[in-house]
């Protein structure tokens, strides 16, 4: 979808007693299904292969050196280009099917009509699959982010259409955070330690919870209120594993957050699309619905990766599982906007998709997947390799300008290296300018400038080397940019020395050469990139010097994140809410009592202790009903225990459980399948109510109204004549 400079998106404006209406098309979709997109893709396509020809010619071969770095930087950018411009070709395919419509039709059965009657939205409307009813966890996952955007996330999230509960789940075991989940009404869960970062995080919370489906949001993320009525009705299948959304930003305001968040536009508005045709769509981490059970089944969120997003998305489809992509903007998210935080997300990127590439080959011997999947899941391992392509191509003028060695043989016109030079590269522009709609020079700079993460990135992969987990626009205290940029610095200093020796050779040749100019313009292009961090590094001293006045004047600001909590720390009781009914009601039992801390303590293992405060939502204590069979086809073999933060995979068990998915007596979900039978939690005795003989041969109706009767007046209106009827006995 297109990145686009503005503030998360408000809540949609409709009828108090209609259910939201599907998205308009966007440009994108429209751009998608026009046939000039494929006459345009086509011409590309051609311009590739002319270029390739030309290139591996060796009758056009230069010096041997400069002949190699172009053929394999080249190569590089040959092979993405092919695979970008196939996926794209396939990216009008609309995933919305009849299954989807009628699936969102019913989402809420009958319940619309009467939840809009007393006034309070759609927020508790239970959503249904198949007259089935559907229970949906939003996982928030935080680890030191800035209370202000962690707050906008949470409201967000509490306030979407749909019955689901909120979890906050927090690595940095802020109290802040606590008490804004307390505040907000949503559940706060805290483990001990943070193994395995943000794939760990999760998989603890699926060890506490039972929601058929849930949600994973990025603490910066700020959700749609529709994001479920978007997303939950492609469960319908019981293929889908997943349902992405895409990543849209609304901090597009420097050059680093514009050039960042421009270099994904191609991929979630036609690359993303188009991997669903091929059931190769993977999972970017954050804005995306999961079927608990798809992941249950290959053991739980991959955690040997830091791109555990990518890894997960590719154990499903070995499995036979379907992705789903759609491109609706559903959630607004944070792009990063510091040299740092960028150097530091797109190196972890990069290693998380080196490591495919290593390990776990997607062309290689043993993986379950088709042909198209295999070439799509090794174009994603191998799309860094184009970043560091740039790192490559800079060496060549050098060489031309120093030592006299070119890439390609004097013999050959000039016209004719340019003409297929500009055949390959200009067509690639003209589709960026079909797709996007404009020319983004940001995204080039910041391409050109990263050749050193990737290079860092490659090593890390191939050696095996720990990646350290960083946040986007995580609070803290700022380094200078120039302790990550020391390479592109270096890079600097020799292109702009190189530049001068080129112009001083041309001036006493009296011919300036293809070499010079492209010099010229690789030094520009990373002085731009020097000149930013200059900006940047100037901005964090004068926050430094603001900082040491506040503290000289005694007024140094208190941390957000300074007090931690102590885990384990149990869930707090959460006040039972009686619903607002439509019509007079059978009165129910009052609630049993909350399990005793002591009892609670003894009954969850100590790794899987957890801080938790619970919300005000209530959630249903019991599901009458199962969901239909997952996949009728064929059976699945028994599924995979979820392991612990800190335990391999291949753990088995009984999951331990934790009283924080829901109120007393919640059912409890096993891991072979889509729910067991309850398991009623231990509780308190009740204060003993001993009804008269005659009453004990009564119907259980009567005893239930003999126990409402001592529990108080809320339940039954005639409470009072009850008791006088029973002192005249």
């Amino acid at each position: 979808m297109p990145v686009r400079h503005t503030d998360p998106p408000p809540a949609p404006s409709r009828a108090p007693s209609s259910v939201p209406e599907t998205p308009a098309r966007t440009r994108s979709q429209k751009v998608a299904d026009s046939p000039s997109l494929m006459a345009i893709v086509a011409i590309a396509a051609v311009g590739v292969l002319l270029y390739t020809v030309f290139l591996f010619d060796f009758g056009h071969r230069g010096d041997w050196p400069a002949y190699l770095l172009v053929v394999v930087a080249e190569s590089f950018i040959v092979v993405q280009a092919l695979i970008s411009l196939w996926t794209i070709l396939s990216s009008g395919h609309d995933p919305r099917d009849y299954t989807f419509n009628e699936a969102q039709r019913a989402l809420y059965g009958n319940q619309v009509e009467q939840t809009m009657a007393i006034g309070i939205g759609m927020r508790h409307a239970e959503m249904q699959l198949n007259d089935f009813p559907i229970t949906v966890d939003v996982f928030i996952t935080t680890y030191g982010e800035a209370l202000a955007d962690i707050r906008k996330t949470v409201e967000a999230a509490v306030a979407m259409d749909g019955a689901h509960t909120t979890y906050v789940l927090d690595d940095g075991k802020s109290a802040a955070v606590r008490d804004l989940a307390r505040e907000l009404g949503a559940e706060y869960v805290a483990r001990e330690g943070n193994a395995h970062a943000k794939a760990g995080n999760v998989n603890h919370a699926l060890s506490i919870t039972t929601g058929d489906l849930f949600v994973i949001l990025d603490a910066d993320f700020v959700a749609r209120p529709d994001f479920l009525h978007e997303t939950v009705p492609f469960f319908a299948d019981p293929t889908v594993a997943f349902v992405q959304t895409p990543q849209t930003y609304g901090n597009l305001r420097g050059l680093i957050s514009r050039g960042a968040g421009y270099m994904q536009t191609v991929f979630y508005k036609f690359t993303q699309p188009g991997k669903n045709r091929f059931n190769a769509a993977f999972c970017v981490g954050t804005n995306v619905v999961f079927r608990r059970t798809a992941v249950m089944e290959i053991g739980g969120i991959w955690q040997e990766s830091k791109s555990e997003d990518v890894w997960t998305s590719m154990k499903l489809h070995e499995r036979g599982w379907r992705s789903i992509f759609i491109g609706t903007e559903l959630a607004v998210g944070h792009t990063p906007e510091t040299i740092e935080t960028y150097t530091k997300q797109q190196l972890r990127w990069a290693t998380g998709g080196f490591e495919i590439l290593f390990r776990a080959n997607p062309m290689g011997r043993g993986r379950a997947l088709t042909l198209d999947q295999r070439l799509q899941y090794f174009g994603t391992a191998t799309f860094y390799l184009v970043g560091i392509a740039p790192g490559l191509l800079l060496l060549v003028p050098p060489l031309q300008i120093y030592f006299g060695i070119a890439p390609i043989s004097q013999d050959v016109p000039g016209l004719t290296w340019f003409f297929y030079y500009a055949g390959f590269y200009f067509m690639q522009i003209v589709v960026a300018l079909f797709t996007i709609g404009s020319f983004r020079w940001e995204t080039l700079l910041l391409a050109t400038a990263s050749f050193p993460i990737y290079v860092k990135a490659f090593a890390n992969a191939l050696l095996r080397r720990d990646q350290a987990w960083s946040v986007t626009g995580q609070k803290g205290v700022r380094n200078s940019p120039f302790t990550f940029i020391v390479p592109q610095v270096l890079a600097f200093v020799f292109l702009l020395a190189t530049s001068v020796v080129g112009v001083w050779q041309a001036q006493l040749d009296r011919a300036f050469s293809l070499a010079v100019f492209w010099n010229i313009l690789n030094t520009l292009v990373l002085g731009a990139f020097v000149v930013t961090a200059l900006k940047e590094s100037r901005e964090i001293a004068r926050a430094s010097r603001e900082l040491r006045a506040l503290r000289r004047a005694g007024r140094e600001p208190v941390g957000e994140h300074d007090e931690k909590v102590v885990t384990p720390v149990l869930p707090e009781p959460r006040e039972e809410r009686r619903a607002v009914a439509i019509k007079p009601v059978t009165p129910v039992p009052p609630p049993r009592p909350a399990i005793a801390a002591t009892q609670a303590v003894a009954a969850v293992p100590r790794r899987h202790r957890a801080v938790a405060v619970r919300g005000p939502a209530p959630r249903p204590a019991t599901r009458p009903t199962p969901l239909p069979p997952l996949r009728p086809a064929a059976p699945r073999p028994p599924a995979p225990v979820l392991p612990s933060q800190s335990g391999p995979p291949s753990i088995s068990g009984p999951l331990p459980g934790l009283p924080i998915g829901g109120g007393p007596g919640r059912a409890r979900r096993s891991a072979g399948g889509p729910r067991a039978a309850e398991e009623p939690e231990p509780r308190t005795a009740p204060v003993p109510v001993v009804p008269s003989p005659r009453r004990r041969s009564a119907s259980g109706a009567d005893l239930a109204a003999e126990v409402l009767s001592f529990s108080g007046d809320s339940f039954s209106g005639d409470a009072p004549a009850r008791r006088r009827d029973r002192r005249s006995r």
